[in-house]
């Protein structure tokens, strides 16, 4: 994973829930030109709603993740509905709720809800629900070989994990 769209993990239930978090700042690259001034009007930077996606995605899949301790490769395998009826925008802040609705060996199913903190509104308002389907890689019926590492939960994700209390802080990533 190169680029992280949740900042922290704030609530965990083992086997069933994760909440995560993601300050949204105008120093992100990607709000310039999402919406830029255009003419007369002005710039409109709001957060893309692939990236607000992308954050459930990433928050789903480490509670999926962590299930059987970071030993499985798993990858968003489809999204089975996103709705998203707001506009986050700099300044304020993302919170990821997923939750697991079916886990087996092959995969598992989430449902996800985001919410948006305005500082000016000084309260939590609803963004959308996400469904998603995980796969899990080494599970997986097609015959593919991967490779031994677990490529998904590597590097990137060791502040978050040990944020999480899945690895001690300064310990290497699971497997």
């Amino acid at each position: 994973m190169r680029w992280m769209w949740i900042d922290k993990v704030v609530a965990y239930e083992p086997n069933r829930r994760l909440v995560a978090v993601k300050g949204v700042s105008l120093s992100e690259e990607h709000l310039h030109a999402h919406f830029a001034a255009e003419g007369a009007l002005p710039a409109c930077p709001v957060m893309p709603n692939s990236l607000i996606l992308e954050g459930m995605a990433q928050t789903a899949g480490i509670l999926v993740g962590s299930v059987h301790g970071f030993r499985e490769k798993v990858v968003l395998a489809k999204v089975a509905s996103a709705v998203i009826e707001r506009d986050v925008n700099p300044g304020e802040t993302i919170r990821y709720d997923a939750t697991i609705e079916r886990m087996d060996e092959s995969g598992a199913s989430t449902v996800g809800t985001i919410e948006r903190f305005s500082f000016v509104d000084n309260a939590w308002a609803p963004v959308g629900r996400i469904e998603m389907m995980f796969s899990h890689l080494d599970q997986n019926r097609a015959g593919t070989e991967f490779p031994e590492e677990n490529f998904v939960f590597g590097e990137n994700f060791r502040t978050l994990l040990s944020g999480l209390g899945a690895i001690a802080p300064g310990a290497k990533s699971p497997h």
